[in-house]
């Protein structure tokens, strides 16, 4: 029956106290059964690996002897040591560094001393070059997305990512991981408020992963983190888990975590968006279908410790930003040549049809609950006027959206 299962994912019970040793044997005994994974990477002359590390120093928390909030030093040294084991491709890790410093990733970044040990090469996905990279078979938000150039030199990617509740997107595992991967300065990036936007993250998500594709997805859960992706609180969890699909490995992850994988908004832990995993299987790009679709085999049983995400606003208030930011987007497709030819190149924010801001780099704006003015329950929509819209943006997902809510 295995052999007639899409997509495979393994879990393994991994005490939080482990040495660097135990847990690379452990990594060794859960990964060893991915065969499709192995046989991607052991062909690869190049691998472009994103780690959930990043940040400043400073803001790094621990929980119970491990990174509470990323990916532990520990985790990541026994995850490039497995690599070293099983490839002799070069190693390239990138992401993006949204803590200042104009976006550009400081020399001394927190994890740059494992990535030096190993040698693994640093890219800055801020910083060109950069090339346009179309979404497989069409996108489920756009279409196309700038991307740095490494992805057009990798022969596979690695996702590496800890296993946390997440406030907006109700969890992030190995497929959430991704959205550090576009740039973040215009003209060619788009600023992270763009992408991370009410209706559109949970369809930008699969784009990602179909346009990087990962061929291993690692999640640390030897510890892990409830309420929200920062801030939140810690939990044990004893477990690690991977697999050869992103969306097969998170919907895994999600029922470790006690989460339904099939669920949606406005189910939690969706209290805030829908479900990037739910959209991704049903656009064709992996399962949430664990008994079904995805030969999954486990240590360890779920729920592996009091997961949930936080309400940060109100269920009403939710559904009228999702309901006026879809408003907006299908306004701005309905008398997009009105907007072009009063904003041609710019950005605007459209709330309830009016422009009340507009320029070429909205990335110091601030936030939309400030901007929104007196009009609280009403969304800010942000868009890049362009003529031709190259990024090609689907206003169904706003149909989609509108008609459910």
């Amino acid at each position: 029956m295995n052999d007639t299962r899409k997509y495979m994912v393994r879990a393994s019970h991994c005490d939080h106290r482990a040495s660097e040793d135990e847990i690379l044997e452990t990594l060794r005994r859960t990964t060893a059964p991915l065969s499709r994974s192995w046989q991607r990477l052991e062909k690869a002359q190049r691998i472009v690996l994103k780690f959930n590390m990043i940040k400043p120093p400073e803001r790094v928390e621990y929980f119970a002897g491990r990174r509470r909030e990323l990916v532990d030093d520990a985790f990541c040294r026994a995850t490039l040591r497995l690599l070293r084991e099983r490839t002799k491709a070069e190693l390239i890790a990138t992401d993006t560094y949204p803590y200042g410093n104009g976006n550009i990733t400081p020399d001394d970044f927190n994890y740059r001393h494992l990535l030096d040990e190993f040698d693994v090469r640093y890219v800055d996905s801020c910083l060109p070059p950069f090339k346009t990279f179309d979404v497989p078979g069409g996108g489920c938000m756009f279409d196309r997305y700038v991307l740095n150039e490494v992805f057009s030199e990798a022969d596979e990617v690695v996702s590496i990512a800890k296993m946390k509740n997440h406030a907006f997107m109700g969890i992030t595992l190995t497929l959430k991981n991704l959205f550090g991967l576009p740039p973040m300065i215009p003209p060619q990036g788009r600023t992270r408020s763009y992408y991370h936007h009410i209706i559109r993250l949970p369809y930008v998500l699969p784009d990602l992963g179909m346009i990087t594709d990962p061929c291993l997805n690692i999640v640390d859960a030897l510890t892990g983190q409830k309420w929200r992706e920062w801030g939140g609180d810690g939990r044990i969890c004893n477990a690690l888990l991977a697999g050869d699909h992103p969306v097969a490995t998170d919907a895994c992850g999600m029922r470790l975590m006690g989460h339904d994988p099939t669920s949606d908004w406005p189910t939690p832990p969706f209290r805030r968006d829908r479900n990037h995993l739910l959209i991704a299987a049903r656009h064709g790009y992996g399962s949430v279908n664990i008994d079904g679709e995805i030969d999954f085999e486990s240590e360890v049983t779920g729920p592996l410790a009091d997961f949930d995400s936080e309400e940060t606003d109100s269920a009403a208030t939710v559904a009228s930003w999702r309901r006026t930011t879809c408003e907006q987007g299908l306004i701005y497709r309905d008398k997009a040549r009105d907007f072009i030819d009063r904003y041609r190149g710019q950005y605007i924010y459209l709330q309830d049809g009016e422009v009340v801001w507009s320029g070429e780099d909205p990335r110091n704006l601030g936030s939309r609950r400030e901007l929104s003015g007196k009009r609280k329950d009403s969304a800010l929509w942000l868009k890049l006027v362009d003529p031709d819209e190259v990024e090609g943006e689907s206003f169904d997902a706003y149909e989609e959206c509108l008609t459910a809510a």
